[in-house]
Protein backbone atom coordinates (compact mmCIF):
# COMPACT_ATOMS: atom_id res chain seq x y z
CA UNK A 1 0.00 0.00 0.00
CA UNK A 2 3.04 2.76 0.76
CA UNK A 3 4.28 1.75 -2.47
CA UNK A 4 0.85 2.54 -4.35
CA UNK A 5 0.94 5.77 -2.68
CA UNK A 6 4.42 6.89 -3.21
CA UNK A 7 3.32 6.13 -7.20
CA UNK A 8 -0.17 7.82 -6.90
CA UNK A 9 1.41 11.03 -5.50
CA UNK A 10 4.61 11.23 -8.00
CA UNK A 11 2.23 10.59 -10.77
CA UNK A 12 0.51 13.80 -9.30
CA UNK A 13 3.54 15.87 -8.78
CA UNK A 14 4.74 15.12 -12.15
CA UNK A 15 1.77 15.92 -14.17
CA UNK A 16 1.14 18.92 -12.44
CA UNK A 17 4.63 20.41 -13.76
CA UNK A 18 4.94 22.79 -16.30
CA UNK A 19 6.18 20.76 -19.29
CA UNK A 20 5.78 24.07 -21.82
CA UNK A 21 6.07 28.22 -20.98
CA UNK A 22 2.64 29.56 -19.91
CA UNK A 23 1.66 32.02 -23.11
CA UNK A 24 2.17 35.14 -21.33
CA UNK A 25 5.88 34.40 -20.90
CA UNK A 26 6.36 34.43 -24.31
CA UNK A 27 7.45 37.39 -26.75
CA UNK A 28 4.06 39.04 -28.05
CA UNK A 29 5.38 38.44 -31.48
CA UNK A 30 5.37 34.76 -30.65
CA UNK A 31 2.34 34.76 -28.94
CA UNK A 32 0.56 36.47 -31.64
CA UNK A 33 1.57 33.93 -34.63
CA UNK A 34 -0.03 31.43 -32.30
CA UNK A 35 -3.28 33.17 -32.32
CA UNK A 36 -3.04 34.13 -35.75
CA UNK A 37 -2.45 30.41 -36.53
CA UNK A 38 -5.72 29.39 -34.55
CA UNK A 39 -7.51 31.59 -36.61
CA UNK A 40 -6.38 29.74 -39.87
CA UNK A 41 -7.66 26.67 -40.97
CA UNK A 42 -6.04 23.25 -39.39
CA UNK A 43 -2.60 22.57 -40.57
CA UNK A 44 -1.58 19.53 -41.26
CA UNK A 45 0.69 18.04 -40.25
CA UNK A 46 -0.57 20.14 -37.09
CA UNK A 47 1.23 23.52 -36.00
CA UNK A 48 3.69 23.80 -33.99
CA UNK A 49 6.00 26.11 -32.20
CA UNK A 50 9.18 24.78 -30.75
CA UNK A 51 12.06 26.70 -29.14
CA UNK A 52 15.67 26.34 -29.66
CA UNK A 53 18.78 28.22 -28.90
CA UNK A 54 20.59 28.98 -31.70
CA UNK A 55 23.81 30.80 -32.82
CA UNK A 56 23.49 31.99 -28.78
CA UNK A 57 19.96 33.09 -28.89
CA UNK A 58 16.95 32.10 -28.38
CA UNK A 59 14.55 31.66 -31.41
CA UNK A 60 11.14 30.66 -32.33
CA UNK A 61 10.66 27.63 -35.43
CA UNK A 62 7.30 27.46 -36.86
CA UNK A 63 7.72 24.74 -38.78
CA UNK A 64 6.71 24.37 -42.77
CA UNK A 65 2.98 23.52 -42.93
CA UNK A 66 2.82 21.76 -46.57
CA UNK A 67 4.99 21.13 -49.77
CA UNK A 68 5.94 24.57 -51.06
CA UNK A 69 5.30 26.87 -47.95
CA UNK A 70 8.47 27.78 -46.36
CA UNK A 71 9.40 27.36 -42.05
CA UNK A 72 10.63 30.55 -40.21
CA UNK A 73 12.65 30.97 -37.52
CA UNK A 74 12.04 34.20 -35.47
CA UNK A 75 14.66 35.99 -33.36
CA UNK A 76 13.68 39.10 -31.16
CA UNK A 77 10.32 39.27 -32.89
CA UNK A 78 12.04 39.50 -36.34
CA UNK A 79 11.93 36.63 -38.61
CA UNK A 80 15.31 36.11 -39.53
CA UNK A 81 15.55 33.15 -42.27
CA UNK A 82 13.49 30.03 -43.73
CA UNK A 83 15.46 27.21 -42.99
CA UNK A 84 13.79 24.54 -44.87
CA UNK A 85 10.49 24.06 -47.19
CA UNK A 86 9.69 26.54 -50.25
CA UNK A 87 10.04 25.22 -53.95
CA UNK A 88 13.24 23.24 -53.19
CA UNK A 89 12.50 22.26 -49.79
CA UNK A 90 16.10 24.21 -48.38
CA UNK A 91 14.44 27.19 -47.18
CA UNK A 92 15.41 30.45 -48.97
CA UNK A 93 19.30 29.33 -47.86
CA UNK A 94 19.50 32.37 -45.05
CA UNK A 95 20.48 29.69 -42.43
CA UNK A 96 21.80 26.76 -44.04
CA UNK A 97 22.77 25.25 -40.85
CA UNK A 98 19.98 25.74 -38.55
CA UNK A 99 19.15 21.59 -38.25
CA UNK A 100 22.81 21.18 -37.39
CA UNK A 101 23.33 23.64 -34.76
CA UNK A 102 20.40 23.99 -33.01
CA UNK A 103 20.14 23.29 -29.73
CA UNK A 104 17.94 22.34 -26.56
CA UNK A 105 14.62 21.94 -28.64
CA UNK A 106 11.30 23.01 -26.81
CA UNK A 107 7.43 22.18 -27.51
CA UNK A 108 6.44 25.46 -26.95
CA UNK A 109 2.92 25.23 -28.64
CA UNK A 110 0.90 22.77 -30.66
CA UNK A 111 -2.43 22.99 -31.85
CA UNK A 112 -4.31 20.41 -30.48
CA UNK A 113 -7.38 20.96 -33.08
CA UNK A 114 -8.98 17.84 -35.35
CA UNK A 115 -10.37 17.79 -38.72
Amino acid sequence: MKNGVSILILTVILGCQEKNPKPETLPTCIQQVIESIKKENIWEPPARVLRYEYKGQEVYYIPARCCDIPSLLIANCDTICSPDGGFTGKGDGRCPEFAKEAKNETLIWQDERRK
